[in-house]
């Protein structure tokens, strides 16, 4: 379940996640990649500055180290280096 400034984001870009009806269903990791993947560079700002850098970093993390991946390659590059640049690794 979304905190309130979480879902209060994402509520707010429904073409982000524009196959949910329910966002308090969403969890956090499904946010991530949506913004990550559609968002815009301002999206990504402000989802940072909700979540954290780090607590970003480590879901962006986790979900490209899966067998399954839904970034889209060019998103999972740019973001891996942004990330290894701004976040320590946890």
């Amino acid at each position: 379940m979304l905190s309130d400034p979480l879902y209060d984001f994402i509520s707010e870009r429904k073409h982000l996640i524009w196959y949910v009806k329910d966002y308090r269903a969403l969890n956090e990791e499904s946010v991530v990649e949506a913004v990550l993947n559609y968002g815009n560079w301002d999206d990504v700002q402000k989802l940072i500055g909700i979540l954290g850098m780090e607590k970003v970093a480590q879901i962006f993390r986790k979900q490209i180290n899966r067998p399954r991946k839904n970034y889209r390659p060019e998103v999972s590059h740019y973001f891996s280096l942004y990330f290894n640049k701004y976040a320590t690794h946890a």
